[in-house]
Protein backbone atom coordinates (compact mmCIF):
# COMPACT_ATOMS: atom_id res chain seq x y z
CA UNK A 1 0.00 0.00 0.00
CA UNK A 2 2.70 2.15 0.67
CA UNK A 3 3.91 2.40 -3.15
CA UNK A 4 0.29 3.41 -3.93
CA UNK A 5 0.23 6.22 -1.11
CA UNK A 6 3.39 7.61 -3.08
CA UNK A 7 2.06 7.58 -6.30
CA UNK A 8 -0.71 9.53 -5.06
CA UNK A 9 1.21 12.05 -3.40
CA UNK A 10 3.23 12.23 -6.61
CA UNK A 11 0.26 13.19 -8.31
CA UNK A 12 -0.92 15.41 -5.69
CA UNK A 13 2.70 17.22 -5.41
CA UNK A 14 3.51 17.13 -9.12
CA UNK A 15 6.91 16.39 -8.19
CA UNK A 16 8.60 13.55 -6.88
CA UNK A 17 10.95 15.14 -4.34
CA UNK A 18 8.19 17.23 -2.93
CA UNK A 19 6.41 13.56 -2.21
CA UNK A 20 9.52 12.49 -0.94
CA UNK A 21 9.86 15.46 1.35
CA UNK A 22 6.28 15.54 2.63
CA UNK A 23 6.40 11.47 3.19
CA UNK A 24 9.61 11.36 4.79
CA UNK A 25 11.27 8.85 1.67
CA UNK A 26 14.51 9.70 -0.22
CA UNK A 27 13.36 10.97 -3.61
CA UNK A 28 15.60 7.61 -4.67
CA UNK A 29 13.71 5.02 -2.95
CA UNK A 30 10.09 7.29 -4.31
CA UNK A 31 11.50 7.08 -7.97
CA UNK A 32 12.50 3.11 -6.81
CA UNK A 33 8.46 2.56 -5.51
CA UNK A 34 7.23 3.81 -9.14
CA UNK A 35 9.30 1.65 -10.92
CA UNK A 36 8.52 -1.42 -8.98
CA UNK A 37 4.56 -0.84 -9.35
CA UNK A 38 5.08 0.23 -13.06
CA UNK A 39 7.15 -3.47 -13.78
CA UNK A 40 4.47 -4.76 -11.60
CA UNK A 41 1.43 -3.73 -13.83
CA UNK A 42 3.47 -3.82 -16.95
CA UNK A 43 2.49 -0.03 -18.25
CA UNK A 44 4.42 3.08 -17.75
CA UNK A 45 2.08 5.44 -14.92
CA UNK A 46 3.92 8.55 -14.74
CA UNK A 47 5.32 11.16 -16.99
CA UNK A 48 7.83 13.88 -16.49
CA UNK A 49 8.06 17.31 -18.16
CA UNK A 50 8.89 21.10 -17.72
CA UNK A 51 5.85 21.60 -16.00
CA UNK A 52 5.97 18.86 -13.28
CA UNK A 53 4.55 15.20 -12.94
CA UNK A 54 1.17 13.89 -14.67
CA UNK A 55 -0.03 10.36 -15.34
CA UNK A 56 0.49 9.21 -18.91
CA UNK A 57 -2.52 8.26 -20.42
CA UNK A 58 -2.47 4.28 -19.22
CA UNK A 59 -1.56 5.83 -16.10
CA UNK A 60 -5.01 8.16 -16.26
CA UNK A 61 -6.85 4.39 -17.11
CA UNK A 62 -5.62 3.22 -13.77
CA UNK A 63 -5.23 6.00 -11.19
CA UNK A 64 -9.15 5.70 -10.26
CA UNK A 65 -8.45 2.07 -9.22
CA UNK A 66 -5.46 2.92 -7.61
CA UNK A 67 -7.14 5.50 -5.47
CA UNK A 68 -10.61 3.21 -4.68
CA UNK A 69 -8.32 0.76 -3.77
CA UNK A 70 -5.77 3.26 -1.08
CA UNK A 71 -9.10 4.16 0.10
CA UNK A 72 -10.61 0.51 1.06
CA UNK A 73 -7.33 0.03 2.77
CA UNK A 74 -7.85 3.28 4.63
CA UNK A 75 -11.37 1.91 5.52
CA UNK A 76 -10.54 -1.06 6.90
CA UNK A 77 -7.71 0.47 8.98
CA UNK A 78 -10.19 3.25 10.41
CA UNK A 79 -13.09 0.22 10.59
CA UNK A 80 -10.28 -1.57 12.94
CA UNK A 81 -9.67 1.68 15.09
CA UNK A 82 -13.16 2.24 15.66
CA UNK A 83 -13.42 -1.15 17.87
CA UNK A 84 -11.57 1.07 20.44
CA UNK A 85 -13.18 4.07 19.10
CA UNK A 86 -12.62 7.22 17.36
CA UNK A 87 -8.91 7.16 17.91
CA UNK A 88 -7.30 8.01 14.30
CA UNK A 89 -8.27 8.36 10.71
CA UNK A 90 -8.55 11.01 7.78
CA UNK A 91 -11.34 13.09 6.22
CA UNK A 92 -10.76 13.93 2.71
CA UNK A 93 -13.51 16.41 1.85
CA UNK A 94 -14.34 18.43 -1.58
CA UNK A 95 -16.07 21.70 -1.18
CA UNK A 96 -16.37 25.14 -2.72
CA UNK A 97 -15.52 28.34 -2.11
CA UNK A 98 -17.66 29.87 0.28
CA UNK A 99 -17.93 26.39 2.23
CA UNK A 100 -14.23 26.35 2.68
CA UNK A 101 -14.09 29.86 4.16
CA UNK A 102 -17.08 30.48 6.34
CA UNK A 103 -17.95 27.50 7.74
CA UNK A 104 -15.26 24.74 7.93
CA UNK A 105 -12.34 26.36 10.09
CA UNK A 106 -14.91 26.05 13.07
CA UNK A 107 -16.18 22.56 12.34
CA UNK A 108 -12.87 21.79 11.83
CA UNK A 109 -11.80 23.39 15.45
CA UNK A 110 -14.80 21.68 16.74
CA UNK A 111 -14.41 18.62 15.66
CA UNK A 112 -10.83 18.31 16.13
CA UNK A 113 -11.39 19.02 20.34
CA UNK A 114 -13.23 16.30 20.49
CA UNK A 115 -10.91 13.83 17.76
CA UNK A 116 -7.89 15.55 18.27
CA UNK A 117 -6.12 12.76 15.90
CA UNK A 118 -8.13 13.04 13.13
CA UNK A 119 -6.56 14.74 9.99
CA UNK A 120 -8.69 16.53 7.07
CA UNK A 121 -7.56 17.09 3.51
CA UNK A 122 -9.69 19.67 2.09
CA UNK A 123 -9.63 20.02 -2.22
CA UNK A 124 -11.20 23.38 -2.89
CA UNK A 125 -13.09 23.66 -6.27
CA UNK A 126 -15.64 24.09 -8.42
CA UNK A 127 -18.77 22.10 -8.88
CA UNK A 128 -17.26 20.16 -11.67
CA UNK A 129 -14.20 19.81 -10.36
CA UNK A 130 -15.78 18.22 -6.78
CA UNK A 131 -18.21 15.57 -8.98
CA UNK A 132 -15.45 14.67 -10.97
CA UNK A 133 -12.90 13.78 -7.15
CA UNK A 134 -15.89 11.78 -5.91
CA UNK A 135 -16.17 10.25 -9.27
CA UNK A 136 -12.98 9.37 -8.91
CA UNK A 137 -12.57 8.78 -5.18
CA UNK A 138 -10.08 11.11 -4.53
CA UNK A 139 -12.09 12.74 -1.61
CA UNK A 140 -14.76 10.72 0.71
CA UNK A 141 -17.86 13.34 0.08
CA UNK A 142 -18.25 16.90 -1.39
CA UNK A 143 -20.02 19.74 0.12
CA UNK A 144 -21.44 21.60 -2.40
CA UNK A 145 -25.35 22.74 -3.79
CA UNK A 146 -27.69 20.31 -3.99
CA UNK A 147 -28.48 21.34 -7.31
CA UNK A 148 -26.00 19.16 -9.08
CA UNK A 149 -24.84 15.67 -9.10
CA UNK A 150 -27.33 13.40 -10.34
CA UNK A 151 -27.11 9.67 -8.82
CA UNK A 152 -25.04 10.88 -5.89
CA UNK A 153 -26.52 10.84 -1.96
CA UNK A 154 -27.33 14.23 -0.71
CA UNK A 155 -27.92 15.49 2.74
CA UNK A 156 -29.17 19.27 2.74
CA UNK A 157 -27.61 21.41 5.30
CA UNK A 158 -28.52 25.01 4.87
CA UNK A 159 -30.24 26.68 2.02
CA UNK A 160 -28.34 30.02 1.41
CA UNK A 161 -29.36 32.92 -0.80
CA UNK A 162 -27.56 34.09 -3.55
CA UNK A 163 -27.59 37.88 -3.89
CA UNK A 164 -26.35 40.84 -6.21
CA UNK A 165 -23.36 42.59 -5.59
CA UNK A 166 -23.14 46.13 -7.05
CA UNK A 167 -19.96 48.43 -6.78
CA UNK A 168 -20.54 51.46 -3.66
CA UNK A 169 -22.82 54.17 -5.95
CA UNK A 170 -24.61 52.04 -7.97
CA UNK A 171 -28.14 53.47 -9.01
CA UNK A 172 -29.34 49.86 -8.05
CA UNK A 173 -28.39 50.23 -4.56
CA UNK A 174 -31.54 52.89 -3.93
CA UNK A 175 -33.24 49.52 -3.96
CA UNK A 176 -33.76 46.85 -1.11
CA UNK A 177 -35.01 44.25 -3.54
CA UNK A 178 -33.47 44.21 -7.42
CA UNK A 179 -35.61 43.05 -10.29
CA UNK A 180 -33.31 40.08 -12.02
CA UNK A 181 -34.62 42.30 -15.64
CA UNK A 182 -32.42 45.11 -14.20
CA UNK A 183 -29.29 43.46 -13.80
CA UNK A 184 -29.29 42.30 -17.95
CA UNK A 185 -28.02 45.54 -19.04
CA UNK A 186 -24.19 45.97 -17.11
CA UNK A 187 -21.49 44.13 -17.81
CA UNK A 188 -22.37 40.78 -15.60
CA UNK A 189 -19.15 38.77 -13.72
CA UNK A 190 -20.86 35.36 -14.13
CA UNK A 191 -18.91 32.61 -11.18
CA UNK A 192 -18.95 29.61 -13.02
CA UNK A 193 -18.14 26.29 -11.33
CA UNK A 194 -17.24 23.47 -14.01
CA UNK A 195 -19.74 24.14 -16.61
CA UNK A 196 -22.81 25.02 -13.70
CA UNK A 197 -24.00 28.64 -13.33
CA UNK A 198 -26.90 28.56 -10.66
CA UNK A 199 -27.09 32.90 -11.50
CA UNK A 200 -27.05 31.87 -15.38
CA UNK A 201 -29.64 29.16 -15.05
CA UNK A 202 -31.91 32.31 -13.07
CA UNK A 203 -32.09 34.48 -15.83
CA UNK A 204 -33.32 31.80 -18.35
CA UNK A 205 -35.89 30.53 -16.53
CA UNK A 206 -36.98 34.27 -16.13
CA UNK A 207 -36.43 34.52 -19.88
CA UNK A 208 -33.51 37.37 -19.30
CA UNK A 209 -30.03 36.94 -20.99
CA UNK A 210 -27.20 38.33 -18.77
CA UNK A 211 -24.61 40.81 -20.20
CA UNK A 212 -22.03 38.69 -19.55
CA UNK A 213 -18.43 39.78 -19.87
CA UNK A 214 -16.24 37.36 -17.84
CA UNK A 215 -16.43 34.23 -16.57
CA UNK A 216 -14.36 33.51 -12.84
CA UNK A 217 -14.53 30.66 -10.23
CA UNK A 218 -13.11 32.86 -7.47
CA UNK A 219 -15.31 34.49 -5.44
CA UNK A 220 -12.43 37.10 -3.93
CA UNK A 221 -11.89 38.15 -7.61
CA UNK A 222 -14.97 38.20 -8.35
CA UNK A 223 -16.01 41.13 -5.68
CA UNK A 224 -12.13 42.81 -6.62
CA UNK A 225 -13.75 43.28 -9.94
CA UNK A 226 -16.84 44.92 -8.66
CA UNK A 227 -15.37 47.06 -6.44
CA UNK A 228 -13.19 48.64 -9.16
CA UNK A 229 -16.57 49.42 -11.21
CA UNK A 230 -16.38 46.22 -13.96
CA UNK A 231 -19.19 44.83 -13.25
CA UNK A 232 -21.85 43.04 -11.44
CA UNK A 233 -22.18 40.01 -9.97
CA UNK A 234 -24.13 37.15 -7.98
CA UNK A 235 -22.82 35.33 -5.47
CA UNK A 236 -23.68 33.71 -2.11
CA UNK A 237 -25.15 35.87 0.47
CA UNK A 238 -21.85 33.91 2.57
CA UNK A 239 -19.36 35.86 0.88
CA UNK A 240 -20.72 39.02 2.03
CA UNK A 241 -20.54 38.04 5.46
CA UNK A 242 -16.77 38.05 5.71
CA UNK A 243 -15.76 40.80 3.84
CA UNK A 244 -13.95 44.47 3.34
CA UNK A 245 -14.64 44.86 0.07
CA UNK A 246 -16.07 47.87 -0.66
CA UNK A 247 -19.50 46.68 -2.21
CA UNK A 248 -23.22 46.64 -1.97
CA UNK A 249 -25.74 43.66 -1.24
CA UNK A 250 -29.11 43.27 -2.33
CA UNK A 251 -31.66 40.59 -2.86
CA UNK A 252 -32.84 40.04 -6.13
CA UNK A 253 -36.62 39.15 -7.22
CA UNK A 254 -37.22 36.24 -7.96
CA UNK A 255 -35.35 35.32 -5.35
CA UNK A 256 -32.28 32.45 -6.05
CA UNK A 257 -31.67 30.07 -3.59
CA UNK A 258 -28.65 27.56 -3.44
CA UNK A 259 -28.98 24.20 -1.28
CA UNK A 260 -25.46 23.74 0.09
CA UNK A 261 -25.29 19.73 0.76
CA UNK A 262 -23.36 16.65 1.42
CA UNK A 263 -22.69 14.81 -1.66
CA UNK A 264 -21.51 11.08 -1.57
CA UNK A 265 -21.39 7.89 -2.77
CA UNK A 266 -22.56 5.57 -0.14
CA UNK A 267 -22.05 6.18 3.39
CA UNK A 268 -21.31 2.64 5.12
CA UNK A 269 -18.44 2.55 3.00
CA UNK A 270 -16.87 5.86 3.81
CA UNK A 271 -14.56 6.13 6.27
CA UNK A 272 -15.08 5.57 9.74
CA UNK A 273 -13.99 9.17 10.57
CA UNK A 274 -15.85 10.61 7.74
CA UNK A 275 -19.09 8.96 8.80
CA UNK A 276 -18.57 10.26 12.25
CA UNK A 277 -17.35 13.79 10.39
CA UNK A 278 -20.79 13.73 8.56
CA UNK A 279 -22.34 12.62 11.75
CA UNK A 280 -21.25 16.04 13.20
CA UNK A 281 -21.98 18.21 10.27
CA UNK A 282 -25.66 17.07 10.80
CA UNK A 283 -25.86 17.34 13.97
CA UNK A 284 -24.28 21.25 13.63
CA UNK A 285 -26.67 22.17 10.84
CA UNK A 286 -28.59 24.69 12.67
CA UNK A 287 -25.45 26.45 13.66
CA UNK A 288 -24.56 27.31 9.98
CA UNK A 289 -25.74 30.99 8.90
Amino acid sequence: MNRLLVLETIIQMQSFTKAAKVLGYTQSSVSQMVAGLEKEFGIQILKRSRNGVSLTAEGAEIYPLIIQTLRQYQALQERAAALTGLKTGTVRIGAITSVSCYWLPELFKSFKEMYPNIEFVLQQGDYGMILTWLKNGEIDFGLMTANYGEGFNKVILHTTEMKAFLPSGHPLTKLDQIPLRKLTSDPFILVEGGGYAEPIEAFQKSGLLPNVRYRIQDDYTIMSMVEAGLGISILSELVASRTNFDVQVRSVEPKIERPVAIIYRDKATLPIASQHFIDFLIQHKKELL
